[in-house]
C-alpha cells in the first residue's frame, strides 16, 4: 500500500493517469458519436427505402392499377427482410401483406407513423409450414408509410425497427468494449512507462546520494538508447566532471597559495624580527623596512591578480564593455614595453592592423597584453648566442580578431602548454623565479569573458601565445 500511495505522489504516474482519464473520456465521446451518427444513418436509409417502394407502389397503381399493385404487395410480403406491407380496401379492412392488424389512424390519415406490431411467420415463409407445426406469431416495432391509392385502397409499407436497433446496440458494445481493451491497454503501458522513468530517475538519485557523500568519482549511467534521459546524463557528468576539476584546481591553488605566500611572509617576519633586535644599526632598520614594503607589493601583486581573475571569470558587470579600438591598445602597451624590452637586449616588432574595434573592456585587454609581454621579456632569451625577439601582432581573420605576442627563447613543451594555464602553476621547478603564476591564468579568464579563447603554440623556436576574439560582440 505504501509502494502504491509513494508511486501516486510522483509526477510521472499523476500524468500518466491523467492522460489515461483524458484519453478514456474523449474515447467514450467519440463512440457514442460514432454509435448516434450510425443510428441516423440507418433510420434514414430505412426511410428513403421506404419512400422508394411507396413511389414505386403508387407508379405500379398509376400505369397499371390495382390488380398489379396486390401482386406487387403479395410478392414483396413474401420477401424475407425487414419489410412490413398492409394492403386494405377503401374501409381499411385487410387484404393483403405480411401483417394483418394495423392502428385505425395510421389508415384514416395518410403520412408517417410507429407501432407495434405482429404477425405470423406463415404469412412471410410458407417453408415453414412443412413439419406441420402452427405459425408462430413474430413481434416487433415498425415505422410506417400509409397513402391512399387513386381508387381509395390503402397501403401501408415500412420497416421493422428491431433489428436496426440491435444493430446499433451490437456497435455500442463493440465500441464499449474497444474502449475498455483501450483502457486496460493504456494503464499496462502507463505503468511500465512510469516505472521504467521512476527507475532512470532513481538511478540518478543514488548517484547523487554517492556523490554527495563524498564520492566525487561516480557518474549517473549513459545507456546506448540515446533518449532524453542519456541527454540529461551527459549533461549531468560533464558538469561532475567539471566540478570535480574544479575542486581539483582550488585543492592545487590552496596548495600553491600555502606555498607562494608563506616564503614572503616569513621572509616579512625575519625583517621586521632583525629590525627589532637589540643594537640593530639605521641601516639594518632602514634595508628591513624597504625589504618589508618590496614583499608586500609582491603580496598584494598576487592579490590583485585573484581579485582580477575572479572578476573575469565572474563575467562583465553591466555597462563593463564597450566599443574600444583594440589596435590602440595593442600598440600602446608594445610601445610600453619596447624600452623594458631593450634593456633586456630584445627586439620588439610590431605587425598591427589599424583601426580593428570589438565591444570589450579596455582595461582587462590591457592587463592581458601586459601580462603577455611581461612573460615575454622573461622567457625571451634564446639558448646559447643570438638577438631575443618578440613580435607583437594584431590581424582579423573573417569573424574572428588574433592578438598575438611571440618570442624566440626556449618554448614551452606541448605536454605542459594547457597546465601552464592554470592558476599558481610555474614551469620552473626552483620558483626563484619573480612571479605568482597567476599571468597566462588571467589572459584565459579575459579571452572567456570576451566569448574567445587563448592557447599557447609553438614558434619554433620559441612561443606564440594567441587570444582568439570574436569580431562580433559579446
Amino acid at each position: 500500500m505504501n509502494t502504491i500511495a509513494q508511486l501516486w505522489r510522483t509526477s510521472t504516474v499523476r500524468l500518466t493517469a491523467t492522460f489515461i482519464l483524458i484519453f478514456g473520456i474523449f474515447s467514450i465521446l467519440l463512440l457514442g458519436f460514432i454509435g448516434w451518427q450510425s443510428s441516423i444513418s440507418i433510420q434514414r436509409q430505412q426511410a428513403d427505402d421506404i419512400d422508394r417502394e411507396v413511389r414505386v407502389l403508387q407508379r405500379i397503381d398509376t400505369n397499371q392499377g390495382v390488380r398489379a399493385v396486390a401482386f406487387a404487395v403479395e410478392r414483396v410480403s413474401r420477401s424475407p427482410g425487414p419489410g412490413v406491407y398492409y394492403l386494405g380496401d377503401a374501409s381499411g379492412q385487410y387484404l393483403l401483406g405480411n401483417i394483418t392488424d394495423v392502428p385505425a389512424e395510421v389508415l384514416v390519415t395518410p403520412g408517417t407513423y410507429g407501432f407495434d406490431y405482429e404477425r405470423a411467420e406463415a404469412l412471410t415463409d410458407t417453408t415453414n409450414q412443412t413439419d406441420g407445426r402452427p405459425p408462430r406469431a413474430k413481434s416487433g416495432y415498425a415505422v410506417v408509410r400509409s397513402v391512399e391509392l387513386s381508387n381509395g385502397m390503402r397501403l401501408v409499407v415500412g420497416r421493422d425497427v428491431i433489428e436496426r436497433r440491435g444493430f446499433s446496440a451490437i456497435i455500442i458494445q463493440s465500441f464499449l468494449i474497444g474502449v475498455l481493451g483501450i483502457i486496460l491497454f493504456s494503464i499496462i503501458a502507463g505503468g511500465i512507462t512510469a516505472q521504467r522513468v521512476l527507475r532512470r530517475i532513481d538511478t540518478i538519485r543514488d548517484t547523487s546520494t554517492k556523490i554527495m557523500s563524498g564520492n566525487l568519482s561516480e557518474r549517473v549511467p549513459v545507456t546506448k538508447r540515446n533518449d532524453e534521459f542519456d541527454g540529461l546524463a551527459t549533461n549531468l557528468n560533464a558538469m561532475l566532471d567539471r566540478i570535480e576539476q574544479l575542486l581539483q584546481g582550488l585543492k592545487e591553488v590552496t596548495d600553491n597559495v600555502a606555498h607562494d605566500l608563506k616564503t614572503p611572509l616569513t621572509r616579512l617576519r625575519n625583517q621586521a624580527e632583525s629590525a627589532l633586535r637589540e643594537g640593530a644599526s639605521d641601516e639594518t632598520r632602514q634595508l628591513a623596512l624597504e625589504t618589508t614594503i618590496a614583499e608586500s607589493d609582491r603580496l598584494i601583486q598576487t592579490f590583485n591578480a585573484l581579485l582580477m581573475i575572479a572578476r573575469a571569470e565572474a563575467g562583465a558587470p553591466s555597462g563593463a564593455l564597450s566599443d574600444v579600438d583594440v589596435s590602440a591598445i595593442v600598440a600602446d602597451v608594445a610601445e610600453l614595453y619596447g624600452p623594458v624590452a631593450e634593456d633586456e637586449g630584445i627586439v620588439v616588432e610590431t605587425s598591427i592592423a589599424d583601426a580593428v574595434h570589438l565591444h570589450a573592456n579596455r582595461e582587462l585587454i590591457g592587463q592581458a597584453m601586459v601580462n603577455l609581454l611581461e612573460n615575454a621579456v622573461k622567457y625571451a632569451k634564446p639558448h646559447g648566442e643570438g638577438q631575443g625577439r618578440i613580435t607583437v601582432g594584431l590581424r582579423q581573420a573573417g569573424n574572428r580578431v588574433l592578438i598575438e605576442v611571440a618570442d624566440n627563447g626556449p618554448g614551452i613543451p606541448e605536454a605542459d602548454r594547457k597546465r601552464a594555464i592554470e592558476r599558481f602553476v610555474r614551469l620552473e621547478k626552483s620558483r626563484s623565479e619573480v612571479g605568482s603564476g597567476l599571468g597566462l591564468s588571467l589572459v584565459n579568464a579575459v579571452a572567456s569573458l570576451h566569448g574567445g579563447s587563448f592557447r599557447i603554440e609553438d614558434n619554433d623556436p620559441g612561443v606564440r601565445a594567441v587570444i582568439d576574439l570574436p569580431a562580433a560582440a559579446v
